[in-house]
């Protein structure tokens, strides 16, 4: 039976059309339609955010090399799980006005505005530093046989893995903000996404031995500190801040 598809008008047989791929059968968008489409996306259990986050942080390692080696129809695409998960963040903190900074502003840096400015564009932000992350990960790394998109996916997907442990513990965000606390919750996350960073290399680099992935994660992260400290000079000097 011929069917014209309802997309490029594409006359074609089967379930899918041969030329722009749309299915066959268009189902009618309805409350069935809504919530299909929300179990495929965004809940699905097998393909969807809460697979991957599952993944992430039962078997990171393992999970993030088998989808590099070609396992991914079961996760969510790595850089927009990411997207997704720093818009939230960046919305919950621009609502109930977090900030971290301290209270008083210098002559150079006004500590309000950029605490505003880093709430408006926490995705780019976040999404701006995997490289960054990168870069260490490829430099000490590189004999393992990964190129360095590689690397990026595997740094990626440790963004997501930090971003959900902030979005789990933003209550307690809200409740130290604005006190002496709130940098030293800052640093204690920034612990624990140490420590998931070097538990998913230590798995993720099986070729090599546990105490040799520690060693060279520690040296990766010192070489994106190095790194991040370099682009932020160049970014102060120049807006005029240095």
């Amino acid at each position: 039976m011929e069917i014209i598809c309802k997309n490029c008008h594409q006359v074609f047989k089967g379930h899918y059309c041969n030329n722009c791929g749309q299915p066959a059968d268009t189902h009618k968008i309805n409350a069935h339609f809504l919530w299909h489409d929300i179990q495929h996306g965004l809940l699905h259990f097998d393909k969807g955010i809460l697979y991957s986050l599952k993944q992430l942080f039962t078997r990171p390692g393992d999970s993030i090399r088998e989808f590099i080696e070609g396992k991914r129809v079961h996760h969510f695409k790595p850089l927009s799980l990411v997207v997704v998960l720093a818009a939230l963040y960046g919305a919950l903190y621009h609502y109930f006005h977090i900030n971290v900074y301290p209270a008083a502003s210098t002559s150079n840096l006004d500590y309000n505005k950029f605490n505003e400015w880093e709430a408006s564009h926490f995705s780019w932000l976040i999404v701006a530093t995997i490289p960054l992350y990168t870069i260490g990960t490829y430099l000490v790394f590189r004999k393992q046989g990964y190129n360095y998109v590689e690397f990026f996916v595997l740094n990626t997907f440790k963004a997501a893995q930090r971003l959900f442990v902030q979005l789990l513990t933003f209550p307690i965000l809200i409740y130290v903000n604005q006190t002496p606390y709130a940098q030293k919750f800052t640093f204690t996350l920034y612990l624990i996404g140490l420590i998931l960073i070097f538990w998913t290399n230590i798995q993720f680099f099986d070729k090599i031995s546990r105490i040799k992935a520690l060693l060279l994660s520690i040296l990766s992260h010192i070489i994106f500190l190095i790194c991040f400290m370099i682009v932020l000079i160049i970014v102060l000097a120049i807006s005029g801040k240095l």
